[in-house]
This record gives C-alpha cells, sequence and structure tokens, in this order.
C-alpha cells in the first residue's frame, strides 16, 4: 500500500510544470529557512525538496538526451585539425 501511495504521488508530480514549480521555490525556501516546529514548516520543508527533486530530474533527463543525440556535423575548423589521410609521395 505504501508503494502504491508513493507511485501515485510521483506520477502526480510528474505532471506538475518545472516553470510553476519554479516560481514557488523561493517562497518555500524562505519559509523553510524560518523554522519553527510546526506542520506547516514540515510541510515547506517537503514541498521545498520535491520542486528540487523536479529540478534535479530534469537536468538528469536533459543531460542523457544531449548524450544520446548524434553528433553534429564535422565542422569546417574539426577537420583542419584532423591529419590528412593521404600523404605525398616523392619519386
Amino acid at each position: 500500500m505504501l508503494e502504491s501511495s508513493l507511485d501515485k504521488l510521483a506520477q502526480q508530480i510528474l505532471s506538475l510544470d518545472e516553470a510553476s514549480l519554479a516560481s514557488l521555490w523561493r517562497k518555500y525556501k524562505t519559509r523553510m529557512e524560518n523554522f519553527d516546529p510546526s506542520i506547516e514548516w514540515e510541510k515547506a520543508v517537503i514541498i521545498f525538496f520535491i520542486i528540487n527533486a523536479v529540478r534535479a530530474k530534469n537536468e538528469i533527463f536533459n543531460e542523457q538526451i544531449m548524450k544520446r543525440q548524434k553528433p553534429g556535423p564535422v565542422t569546417l575548423a574539426k577537420r583542419e585539425k584532423e591529419k590528412p589521410k593521404l600523404r605525398l609521395i616523392k619519386d
């Protein structure tokens, strides 16, 4: 049951927009930094880390996508640095 609940929670979090979450980041960071022994403070800490988790997930995702993309065409500068494949042979 716990795993099922966490799965549903993760699905809900994945549906949230990172840009919208980013706009809330400072609010929850400030709230977290101002400790008071309340459930509201505890929720603020959890929300702050959820926002950071989504940001980290997206960063890792984007890095992996970039790694899997095919390298672009070889530029002229790269070709000039390569050693020529032919050699001049004198008789």
